[in-house]
């Protein structure tokens, strides 16, 4: 098949983007690891897959680390990376916890970073890899009452366009994806009266694979994806 990838790492798997790519990924007779903080709630995916889980604190450089050594065990060293990792602290800003906003920018912008460094330690050496960054409409318009969020998008397409500058050079592509809107769920589809208003994840997951395929010599930096219907 002319996939031009053959493992693959995704953190921050959950049952929305993750599951689907990691599925789309599989097909592909692509090796496919999964890291999150619950292993358990990835049971089912394992099994369509045939996915490896590994529990990891993406926010931990020791954890990170570890989650890398543990990969390149198992299935090798992956040649993309998928960072998906995200957490917010809803709530005016006077009365935000700093405790809680530190965690969750240390999750959604610090953790981008560590994954991105062991990513980059391995596939520099071989002029090789794809490093993809999950972003939201907040990479770009932070939202009262969600400052926390807003931070660590900024962060980590600010991440995102520093690697691109540095690594493609290298022969690493780096591509951030700007998710603009909420994407369906089994909780969350779309009103009878308002079809399409989310973003299904298996379009997403496509959109993935798109750019992976993608030639050097006409690489895509950043990727914003919304409904058609979305306002903008």
């Amino acid at each position: 098949m002319d996939f031009p990838y053959r493992s693959a790492l995704i953190v921050g798997t959950g049952p929305g983007i993750s599951a689907s790519l990691a599925r789309r990924l599989a097909g592909f007779g692509v090796k496919v690891a999964l890291a999150a903080r619950n292993v358990q709630k990835l049971d089912a995916l394992i099994q369509d897959t045939g996915a490896l889980a590994f529990a990891a604190d993406a926010a931990n450089p020791g954890s990170v680390a570890t989650l890398f050594d543990q990969v390149e065990d198992r299935i090798g060293e992956p040649e993309i990376v998928v960072y998906n990792a995200g957490a917010r602290a809803h709530g005016p800003l006077a009365e935000l916890d700093p405790e809680a906003v530190q965690k969750a920018v240390a999750i959604t912008a610090f953790g981008g970073f560590l994954v991105t460094q062991q990513a980059a330690k391995r596939m520099v050496p071989r002029g090789h890899g794809a490093i993809l960054l999950t972003g939201a409409t907040a990479s770009i318009k932070g939202f009262a009452h969600s400052a926390s969020f807003a931070m660590g998008k900024f962060a980590l397409r600010g991440l995102a366009q520093s690697a691109a500058r540095e690594l493609g050079p290298k022969g690493i592509h780096v591509a951030h994806f700007i998710i603009d809107g909420a994407v369906r769920a089994a909780h969350r589809s779309d009103p009878a009266d308002k079809p399409d208003s989310t973003l299904d994840p298996d379009a997403i997951a496509q959109s993935y694979v798109d750019v992976l395929r993608q030639p050097r010599s006409a690489w895509s930096h950043e990727i914003e994806l919304r409904p058609w219907v979305e306002r903008f």
